[in-house]
C-alpha cells in the first residue's frame, strides 16, 4: 500500500469527505517537501520573535511542512499561523509522536537542557541549534550556532560588543540569510470582530488614539517593570494634556498592579481584563494604537501587531530588540551595570530611578500626531 505524500493525508479518516486517496488519488495533493522541526520552548516574547524566522525558512524551502514544539503557554501565540502546519505543546504524548518522526531539519533555538536533550532524540538528517554533549552539557550542534551560544557565555559580548538583533543571530544559528522580516502573528475573524465590539463598549471612536500601557512583566525577571508611582506619573500628564484614550494592560501577574493604577484615575483609564488567557490578552492589545511598555511580552505582541512602540530598557539588552522602525526606545545610556540580566539588583534599582518619564511622555504625543495624521 503507497500512502500518500501529502498533507492532507493523515492515516485515520478522509481527507476529503467521501473521497477515498488510496483508490481514487489524491484530490489535492500537497507535498510535504522539506519537513522542518522547530523546538522553541523558552519565552512567549522568545517565542513570538522567533516567528520572524518562518518566511525565512519557506523562502529557503517553499515547498515544507514546519512543524514547532513549545510549552502549553505560548502554544496559542502560535495559533492562526498560516507558515506552521502543527504545533505541539510540550508533554510526553508530543515527544512521543515526534521521536517516531523523521525530519530533514530539526533546530532547537532554547539553551535549555530539555529542549536541547529532544534536539538529540529527534530523527533528523540535519540538526540545527543547542544539543546536549555526553557530558549532558549545552553545546551548539552547528557552525551557524556559535555566535548565539558565546552571547550567552561572555558577558562582554553580549552586553558591551554585540549590535545585532536576536532574530539577525538567530538567522544564522538556522542557517538562513538574514533579512528583516517580521513577526508572524495574526488575530481570526471571531477575534477581529470580538476587538470592535470592545471598541464599542468602551466608547471609542472611530478618531480616537488609544495608548495601550502594559505595566507589568513576567516573575522571572520582576525589575523589568516600572514603579507604579511612575506609571502613574506619565498616565496622569497624558490625561491632563490631551485627549488620549488611556487603557491597561496585562497578565494575571499584573492584576493588583494594574487595579492600583486604574483605582488613581476612577473613569479615566480603561483596565482591561487579565485573566481570559493569551488571545484574549491579544484582542484587548490590539484595541491601542501606541504601546507603552518595558521589555516585555506585553512589548512583543505590540510589536508583533505593528503597534508603535514606547519603549523602556534597565536590565536586558536594548540592541537585540528591533521595532521595525515603528517606535522608539529609552535606556540608561551611562549606567555601567546595564544590561546585566541580573533578578535581583546590588545598586538600588538606578536604571529604574533613571527612566526618562519626560522622554516617553514626548515620545507618546509625537507617535499620536502621526496615528492622527494617518
Amino acid at each position: 500500500m503507497k500512502i500518500p505524500d501529502c498533507k492532507h493525508f493523515n492515516g485515520y479518516k478522509p481527507c476529503f469527505p467521501g473521497h477515498n486517496c488510496l483508490e481514487q488519488g489524491c484530490k489535492e495533493d500537497t507535498p510535504m517537501g522539506t519537513k522542518i522541526l522547530l523546538i522553541n520552548l523558552d519565552a512567549m516574547g522568545d517565542v513570538l520573535m522567533s516567528t520572524a524566522q518562518l518566511p525565512l525558512l519557506k523562502k529557503k524551502y517553499p515547498v515544507s511542512s514546519i512543524y514547532w514544539i513549545t510549552e502549553k503557554l505560548s502554544a496559542p501565540l502560535l495559533a492562526n499561523n498560516p507558515l506552521l502546519d502543527k504545533v505541539f505543546v510540550y508533554n510526553s504524548e508530543s515527544i512521543n509522536i515526534l521521536r517516531n518522526m523523521k525530519f530533514d531539519i530539526a533546530a532547537n533555538l532554547d539553551k535549555s537542557h530539555k529542549a536541547a536533550a529532544l534536539l538529540n532524540s529527534v530523527d533528523a538528517n540535519e540538526k540545527k541549534g543547542f544539543g546536549l554533549n555526553a557530558d549532558g552539557k549545552i553545546v551548539p550542534v552547528n557552525e551557524g550556532a556559535n555566535y548565539n551560544y558565546m552571547l550567552g557565555l561572555d558577558d562582554h559580548l553580549k552586553f558591551r560588543v554585540n549590535r545585532r538583533t536576536k532574530q539577525e543571530y538567530v538567522a544564522e544559528t538556522l542557517d538562513l540569510e538574514y533579512e528583516r522580516t517580521r513577526y508572524v502573528f495574526s488575530l481570526t475573524p471571531e477575534e477581529e470582530k470580538k476587538a470592535q465590539q470592545l471598541r464599542k463598549r468602551y466608547g471609542f471612536h472611530e478618531k480616537d488614539t488609544v495608548v495601550g500601557f502594559n505595566t507589568g512583566c513576567s516573575t522571572l525577571f520582576p525589575n523589568k517593570k516600572m514603579r507604579v508611582d511612575q506609571q502613574i506619573w506619565l498616565i496622569e500628564q497624558l490625561l491632563q494634556d490631551t485627549d488620549l484614550k488611556i487603557i491597561l494592560l496585562g497578565g494575571p501577574e499584573d492584576t493588583a498592579r494594574n487595579q492600583e493604577i486604574a483605582d488613581a484615575f476612577p473613569l479615566e483609564v480603561i483596565n482591561t481584563p487579565t485573566n481570559e488567557g493569551v488571545r484574549m490578552g491579544a484582542v484587548y492589545e490590539s484595541l491601542a494604537d501606541i504601546i507603552v511598555t518595558g521589555d516585555s511580552f506585553g512589548m512583543h505582541l505590540g510589536i508583533a501587531m505593528k503597534k508603535y512602540i514606547v519603549s523602556w530598557f534597565g536590565l536586558s539588552c536594548w540592541t537585540e530588540i528591533d521595532l521595525y522602525d515603528h517606535g522608539v526606545m529609552f535606556y540608561p545610556k551611562e549606567l555601567a551595570c546595564a544590561p546585566c540580566w541580573k533578578k535581583s539588583c546590588p545598586y538600588n534599582l538606578e536604571c529604574i530611578d533613571q527612566i526618562d518619564l519626560e522622554g516617553m511622555y514626548k515620545a507618546v504625543v509625537k507617535a499620536a500626531v502621526r496615528v492622527i495624521e494617518k
